[in-house]
């Protein structure tokens, strides 16, 4: 067998245990730097799959294909530049890594340094890019903010103000498992000794997949990650703190929320919002006694 070929099937089989970790931390996801809220909010339209979500005490799960940004979990990561003294220090550590075979150690020691960091390299590359590609395809993301009266995050995600805005506590799953988005202005490298040695490999795929234009900074967002695209996971109704409403939906809309929550999540608090004529942003102001019309008085 070709030394090169002996090398790529090595790393190949190396490189899979990185793949096998991406499915782990898109369900466990590693602890976050950023500190929990102890609330956060998820702004939705006045549509068909909000409603039902609402009415089973459930948040969807959405392959990340759908999102607006079409770099949102797609973004095209690429592998740092290394020293000539970074590659000569990563070799001496992959001859004696038990993750490869002594077939594999072999191959490498005749390489010389630019044969193996050529190797690494497209070898790194190509998990990068294939754990991209099964991302978008099968994981599901559901995602929330820090605030709940940004007048775009009402525009693009609240049906342009028509909608309304869910309350959760974070203390309660699947919130607790929230994980804080990262904004940048470049597209993300990684190190290369991130695919010769272990302990990296978990802020590797957070920031893969946590990761978002500086543009989008306003969402302050936080997500979630499912294992399998479009799945509904229920959370305890007691998770539900409030729901507020935007500033211009219907009354009878209005109304027919305040039906649902009035059978499932009595104890949910109902703010009604309006557009402050101070500032730019919602108001809400808390409506304790609201009773929807078709709920005896």
């Amino acid at each position: 067998m070709d030394r090169s070929l002996r090398l790529n099937c090595g790393l190949k089989s190396a490189l899979i245990s990185l793949s096998n970790l991406l499915r782990i931390i898109t369900v466990r996801v590693g602890a976050c730097l950023m500190e929990l809220p102890q609330t956060i909010f998820k702004y939705e339209p006045f549509a068909l799959r909000a409603i039902q979500n609402l009415k089973a005490s459930s948040v969807y799960f959405a392959p990340p294909a759908v999102f607006n940004d079409p770099y949102d979990c797609a973004i095209t990561a690429s592998i740092a530049d290394a020293s000539h003294d970074e590659v000569e220090q990563l070799r001496t550590e992959f001859s004696t890594s038990g993750a490869y075979t002594q077939e594999v150690r072999d191959a490498n020691s005749h390489l010389d340094l630019d044969e193996f960091e050529t190797q690494i390299r497209r070898g790194a590359q190509v998990v990068i890019d294939k754990a991209r590609n099964d991302f978008l395809r099968k994981r599901g993301v559901t995602c929330f903010s820090e605030t709940n009266d940004n007048l775009l995050m009402w525009s693009h995600y609240g049906g342009q103000y028509k909608g309304f805005c869910l309350e959760f506590r974070t203390d309660f799953e699947p919130f607790s498992k929230l994980q804080g988005v990262s904004y940048v202005t470049e597209m993300p490298q990684f190190p290369l000794s991130d695919f010769i040695r272990n302990e990296n490999h978990t802020q590797l795929m957070k920031r893969m997949f946590l990761t978002k234009s500086s543009a989008w900074a306003y969402e302050k967002e936080w997500r979630v990650f499912h294992a399998e695209a479009e799945t509904l996971f229920p959370y305890k109704r007691e998770a539900l703190k409030a729901i507020y409403f935007g500033p211009d939906i219907a009354a009878q809309d209005r109304d027919l929320l305040c039906l649902i929550l009035h059978c499932q999540n009595p104890d949910a608090e109902l703010w009604i919002g309006s557009r402050s004529s101070t500032a730019f942003r919602v108001e809400f102001a808390k409506a304790p006694g609201y009773v929807p019309d078709a709920v005896p008085r």
